[in-house]
This record gives structure tokens, sequence and C-alpha cells, in this order.
């Protein structure tokens, strides 16, 4: 088995696979640099932020997942929050994300929401991520919003089959978010899968990398930790 590391070329402005490298090498001179971690649910993108994290050292990595920045639905009726699309970019409080980002980037802390997926609602609590010279931000749709996208030196999207990411959602939604087998199916055919084929497929061309396999690929894992620790020496 070759090594699994994919350069995308699709769209106008694209890059050969020297000049992605490129790209990423010379980025890596930034401080602080800014990695967004993108892929469709289940795809295994929080498992390469956390293999990152593990190998690099969480203390030297501000990490940002945009599951916290859900927008918050207290005011709503139980009822309907279930009409909510939360595959849809507009769930999302991108500008509240983005102003983090900016304040990370600046060297200043930032108080991030905690948001409770078994009610859909912010907990009215928040948790202290201090600025580091390396900043991780994982998601779904983090390459969909242009002036979020603007805010990456290097993307990499996790690439991985339907039926694994399904696989995945399923068990995760059962034992971390209270969901039933029912549900779950119910709205991975309602939204999931098509908010992933309008937005989240799409939004791979951004990528300068692309990871298949998720946190099983060691070929680039090892790459990414790799510059991730040169920048930081």
């Amino acid at each position: 088995m070759g090594v699994k590391i994919k350069f995308e070329v699709q769209h106008p402005n694209s890059r050969s696979k020297n000049e992605a490298w490129f790209i990423i090498k010379n980025m890596m001179q930034k401080i602080p640099l800014v990695i967004g971690i993108a892929g469709g649910s289940g795809s295994g993108k929080t498992t390469v932020a956390q293999e990152i994290l593990k190998r690099v050292g969480a203390d030297k990595i501000a990490y940002l997942q945009h599951d916290s920045y859900y927008k918050d639905l207290t005011g709503l009726p139980p009822a309907r929050r279930t009409e909510i699309n939360f595959d849809h970019p507009d769930s999302l409080d991108n500008e509240l994300l983005i102003q983090h980002i900016a304040s990370l980037l600046d060297f200043q802390p930032v108080s991030v929401p905690i948001y409770d997926f078994a009610t859909d609602s912010r907990t009215g609590e928040t948790f202290i991520v201090e600025p580091k010279n390396v900043i991780i931000v994982e998601g779904i749709l983090i390459f969909v919003e242009p002036e979020l996208r603007k805010l990456f030196d290097v993307k990499i999207f996790v690439d991985t089959d339907a039926d694994i990411r399904l696989i995945r959602r399923l068990h995760r939604d059962i034992t971390e978010r209270s969901r039933t087998t029912e549900y779950v199916i119910q709205q991975y055919m309602a939204t999931v899968r098509p908010m992933h084929l309008e937005f989240v497929e799409p939004s791979k061309r951004y990528a300068d990398v692309i990871i298949p396999e998720g946190g099983f690929n060691t070929a680039a894992l090892d790459m990414v930790v790799a510059r991730i620790e040169t920048l930081l020496k």
C-alpha cells in the first residue's frame, strides 16, 4: 500500500503536487499558523485533529471545534428545534468563530461556548482557549463560508467513504448524543446526506491536502505533524 496523500487540483486556481507542497512548506513559517481540518460527518477529521494534538502536544496548539458554535436554540420550543437543519451552514455561528480566530491570531484568549447536543442549546457556560503558535479549527462546514475559509493557512480535507461515515455517525449519535437509531437514520436521509452533497463535498476543492482514511493514514499524519514540529522549534 502506497503513501495515501492527495493534493486537490480541480478548481481554476488549482495547484500541482509540487506547488501544493511548496505552499504548505512555506506557510509553516507563519506564526500563528491556522490549520483547518474539514470532512464529512464521521470522516475521521476529529481523530486527525486529536492525533495531531497528542503527537505535537495539546499545550502547543489552540484547538477549536466548529460544533461548539451551533446557534443557541434555547428560545425555541422542542418541537421547533426538531425542524432545524443542523447540517446547513446557517445553523452555525460563523461570525463568533471568525472573531475567536482573529482574537487568537492577536494572541488573546477566547471563551468558547459549551453546546449541549441532547437539548440542542448552549449551556450558558464556556471554556477558555489560550492563544498558541498553532491554531487548529475542525468542522464539517469550515471551508464553506468564504470569510472563514480565508483565515486558514493550510486546509486539510479528510476523505472517507459514505458507508463508513454513516456507521461512525450512527455509533456516535447513539452513544454520545442520546439519539435513537431511527432518529439518526431519518436525519441522515433528510439532511446529512443532502447537505453533504450540496456543501461539504464541493468544499473539498478548496483543500490543500486531502487525507484518505483519516486518522488511520499514518503517512499523511507524519507529514503534517513533522511540519508543525518544525514550526515550533
